[in-house]
């Protein structure tokens, strides 16, 4: 389905841009610099590093993104793109989320590229309520292009969060320059782990009990939950 001109698709001379598509994407492709650059700097080996215990490494974390665009953006509109033989449930569990030893950085980064231009291509050439299938959603398959770009936003972006994680555990580096860290140096990151670390502690004196001794409960008070 392409939409017509005055659509919202931006893809003609005439076509009227679509503010909220053009926001959404605009999230899209922040979330996913973010997630690329947590690979700078690093070697093949320490982006295939697994450092928790699930095994998450942020080579394997954008392969997973990049084959979650290519399968929500090309396949779920009827626009196929390249075989993901690791996307099959044939294959071993998590096969979509580490890289081979055989397989270069740079074929996951071609990948990656070939994603973005399908989700690109569609974002582009669809209306925001172009209506797709997602065959595993089953009976919530009927989507939207809107709901599409919801889903795929704060999936890149989730994983995003994750690489950060990963990639202050392998050497450290935190912010990738984004301007929301704290401008501290080393010693003064220490001090501030160490008096969160005296706090934790002290929360653990003061309510042993865990979530059942009183306090914050998790619940919502827009849904008439106690605060």
């Amino acid at each position: 389905m392409v939409a017509e001109s005055g659509s919202g698709s931006g893809t003609g001379a005439d076509d009227v841009v679509d503010p909220e598509k053009d926001l959404l994407n605009r999230y899209l492709r922040k979330a996913r610099r973010e997630l690329l650059g947590t690979l700078d700097g690093l070697s093949e080996e320490e982006v295939r590093r697994p450092v928790v215990r699930t095994g998450t490494n942020l080579l394997g974390l954008v392969k997973h993104v990049a084959s979650v665009e290519i399968e929500y953006f090309g396949l779920v509109f009827g626009r196929p793109g390249p075989a993901l033989p690791w996307m099959d449930d044939r294959e071993e569990t998590n096969a979509d989320m580490w890289v081979p030893a055989d397989v270069p950085r740079t074929d996951v980064l071609a990948l990656q590229a070939r994603s973005v231009v399908i989700a690109e291509a569609t974002i582009a050439e669809l209306p925001l309520d172009a209506v797709g299938l997602v065959p595993w959603w089953g009976d919530r398959g009927d989507v939207t292009l809107r709901q599409v770009l919801v889903h795929v936003i704060a999936e890149v972006a989730r994983h995003a969060g994750h690489a950060d994680v990963v990639r202050e555990l392998l050497d450290g580096r935190a912010g990738h320059g984004d301007g929301n860290l704290a401008p501290l140096d080393d010693d003064a990151w220490a001090v501030h782990r160490a008096r969160l670390a005296d706090a934790a502690t002290e929360a653990g004196r003061r309510w042993p009990g865990g979530p059942d001794s009183g306090g914050f409960d998790g619940s919502d008070e827009s849904d008439g939950g106690a605060a």
